[in-house]
């Protein structure tokens, strides 16, 4: 399929995965959000970490409007319809971990999850926060990074804001700006290094997670890397079809990568 080719009309997918929607926050996309929701069906739906950024709020003033109510809403909406929801907490609503393992009414509440596909791949569903020691450096270079990683945000806003009322379309300044920076490339390596070696020594067909901001699948040495996105950046969302193949859809349905299903169709012999 084109990576520029809108699916036409409205598709059940088997399975959807979003992650890092840091709600509270003034960088999500709230509205964009809701109403990718709104427009959804699906049987399950995996939360996979930073859907509310309890970090942000408590650090910060929050920010709560008509777009993340619309969110609340529309995830009430899914659960009522009978999808069944997976909340995978992150880093930033680590509070959510103490009720790992619980039922809730609306959802299920996992640390991490493992998701078999409709063609039998079995994928680690997890956050990606547990690798931060495999990625990060720390030290005063890193605090640096996150400072300037939020001023960039906040020009990727105030770019976007612009763009609306020029009539043009979504475009990510910050996933621009770290594309043409070595440092960033080569964190982001890391990082999809250190969640296909899980997966690998669990004996799994591949990782499904979020975190960096980076959307991303493809196959590497065997394996599936499928990154959600995020939607303060790339407004994305991992989706599955019913016979087990794998998207990358942006906000407007539009497919950014895709990864084709294992089933073979048998072709049956004709009757004489």
């Amino acid at each position: 399929m084109n990576p520029t080719t809108r699916p036409s009309g409205t598709v059940r997918q088997r399975t959807v995965f979003i992650s890092d929607a840091h709600l509270g926050s003034p960088h999500c996309h709230a509205a964009e959000l809701a109403d990718f929701l709104a427009g959804l069906q699906c049987r399950q739906l995996y939360l996979v970490g930073d859907i509310v950024d309890f970090w942000w709020m408590a650090q910060r003033r929050a920010t709560w409007g008509t777009g993340q109510q619309r969110v609340v809403e529309a995830l009430h909406a899914l659960a009522r319809a009978g999808t069944e929801i997976i909340y995978v907490p992150g880093n930033h609503d680590r509070p959510i971990r103490r009720f790992c393992g619980l039922v809730l009414p609306a959802m299920q509440v996992r640390r991490r999850a493992i998701h078999a596909t409709a063609d039998g791949r079995r994928l680690l569903v997890v956050h990606g926060d547990d690798y931060d020691a495999k990625t990060h450096f720390g030290g005063l270079q890193e605090r640096f990074g996150d400072w300037l990683y939020y001023r960039i945000l906040t020009g990727n806003r105030l770019t976007n804001a612009l763009r609306r009322r020029l009539g043009l379309r979504y475009w990510s300044l910050a996933d621009w700006l770290k594309r043409r920076s070595g440092a960033a490339e080569r964190y982001i390596e890391r990082f999809v290094r250190a969640g296909l070696d899980d997966a690998r020594r669990r004996g799994l067909d591949g990782i499904v997670c979020g975190h960096i901001h980076r959307a991303g699948l493809f196959e590497r040495d065997g394996l599936v890397y499928a990154n959600d996105g995020d939607w303060v950046e790339s407004l994305t969302a991992l989706a599955e079809g019913a016979d087990g193949s794998l998207r990358l859809i942006d906000h407007r349905g539009e497919v950014r990568a895709e990864l084709s299903s294992r089933l073979r169709l048998v072709e049956l012999p004709r009757a004489a």
